[in-house]
């Protein structure tokens, strides 16, 4: 594995994704120093961890600060960044940075251009069609199309949408009825919708450390996107996950790193924009074998802080080899993980996701905090200085992560240490790692 440890690292975003990347980092040999941009008052009281308010969609302002803080290694955050060009000015200062260039930033930026990618690639997908901001009546046909068919329709807006610009329609009567709405003043020189096959069966995300040519998996993990029990109401950016995976071991998982992970980066490579930085496969495990739901150009949230605790090797210098575009030879095809298991409760303010209330005071941190979870800080803000303490600050307010033996185990933990922590309005799932799909044999 590598040896070249960075000593000084920047990670950039504020987010539960982020504070669990800086958790991390901050706690393995070699690391001296972790700085956060923007971070936030809850990630600043991780031991090791400081934080700066420097904008992280401003390029010029990140370079900059990485230059003063003497970073051996920009690792970025959320998709943003990326798509604002930030790898690409840190490149060009000479600056290490974990992530994609904006070009290679469009598997995720661009649905339309990841079906692309995938169908070239040879990767599998569900059958779809893109559609320009005049193209409504086209749009409509196709939705007749694959209901004719006996298919069911999923809508996703082909730009980023914060995990939230997707709708799995219920009938083709509501496809039809909300396919124009992501059409309507959208220009005509561009995809702005995609309209999918909606596919069966569990999902599961696959993430990747990539260098450009190969890649080496975290351990898998499940994402609940649903707002509530059941998997019922709308989609959010993502309400709990669990790790590892019953139905997909680690066997699987290199297979779908060979079948999905590594033709994308092929074909990227072929385009003349190769991809370094977390490659995230989210999969629809299906009866006829995986297939990519999508691709994200960043690790997942919540899956992050299910996934790294469970991480029994050091991340940083992997990065940091990622960055250069030299993942060492002898690292495995997926990351070694403990032998426990980690169930992540997101906990979400009053009105999430359609217009979450700010400024309610949480209380009962401390309390969770000592019974052993993790609790990362989406969106939270420290109380005034004469009220100690944080209050609410965004729609997904706190990740609770439980550890344990076995899921169920883990599961226990998380439920006891999220029934510790309150604010008014205060609204959770339940059901996260409940139903746990059994082993079954994933077809290649």
């Amino acid at each position: 594995m590598a040896r070249d440890v960075p000593r000084r690292i920047l990670v950039l975003g504020g987010g539960g994704r982020e504070h669990a990347l800086a958790w991390r980092l901050a706690g393995e040999p070699g690391v001296e120093a972790v700085v956060c941009a923007p971070g936030s008052a809850g990630i600043a009281a991780t031991p090791g961890v400081r934080c700066a308010a420097v904008d992280p969609l401003d390029p010029s302002a990140v370079v900059a600060l990485a230059a003063a803080e003497g970073a051996d290694l920009v690792v970025v955050g959320p998709e943003a960044p990326l798509a604002a060009g930030v790898v690409d000015a840190l490149a060009e200062a000479g600056i290490a940075a974990f992530g994609p260039t904006r070009a290679a930033a469009r598997l995720e930026t661009s649905k339309a251009f990841c079906h692309e990618v995938a169908d070239a690639a040879g990767v599998r997908m569900a059958r779809a069609m893109a559609f320009r901001g005049e193209e409504v009546g086209p749009a409509l046909a196709f939705v007749r199309d694959l209901a004719a068919a006996g298919a069911g329709i999923v809508l996703k807006a082909d730009g980023l949408a914060g995990g939230k610009g997707v709708i799995v329609t219920e009938s083709a009567e509501q496809a039809l009825e909300s396919a124009p709405s992501f059409l309507r003043g959208r220009p005509a020189d561009a995809p702005a919708l995609v309209i999918e096959e909606r596919l069966a069966g569990p999902e599961a995300s696959v993430i990747a450390v990539c260098d450009g040519e190969r890649a080496v998996a975290l351990p898998a993990a499940r994402d609940h996107k649903r707002l509530l029990d059941g998997d019922r109401g709308p989609n959010t950016g993502g309400m709990g996950a669990y790790s590892p995976l019953p139905d997909l071991d680690e066997s699987d998982v290199a297979r779908i790193l060979a079948t999905v992970h590594t033709p994308i980066l092929a074909e990227m490579r072929r385009r003349g924009t190769p991809f370094r930085g977390f490659l995230y496969a989210g999969l629809m495990l299906t009866p006829d074998g995986p297939a990519l739901l999508e691709a994200n150009v960043r690790c997942g949230d919540p899956e992050t802080q299910a996934v790294l605790p469970r991480v029994d090797a050091p991340l940083a210098p992997l990065l940091l080899a990622s960055a250069r575009g030299a993942l060492p030879d002898d690292a495995p095809a997926v990351l070694p993980a403990g032998g426990g298991a980690t169930v992540a409760i997101v906990l979400a303010a009053h009105g999430y996701p359609d217009s979450p209330r700010r400024g309610d005071p949480i209380v009962g941190l401390e309390a969770a905090a000592a019974q052993g979870a993790l609790v990362f800080h989406a969106g939270t803000a420290a109380r005034p200085r004469l009220e100690s303490g944080f209050s609410t600050s965004g729609g997904r307010v706190l990740t609770v992560v439980g550890r344990g033996a076995s899921l169920a185990s883990a599961r226990e933990a998380a439920e006891r240490a999220a029934d510790a922590i309150s604010w008014d309005g205060v609204h959770r799932r339940r059901d996260i790692a409940l139903r746990v799909p059994p082993r079954a044999r994933v077809p290649a």
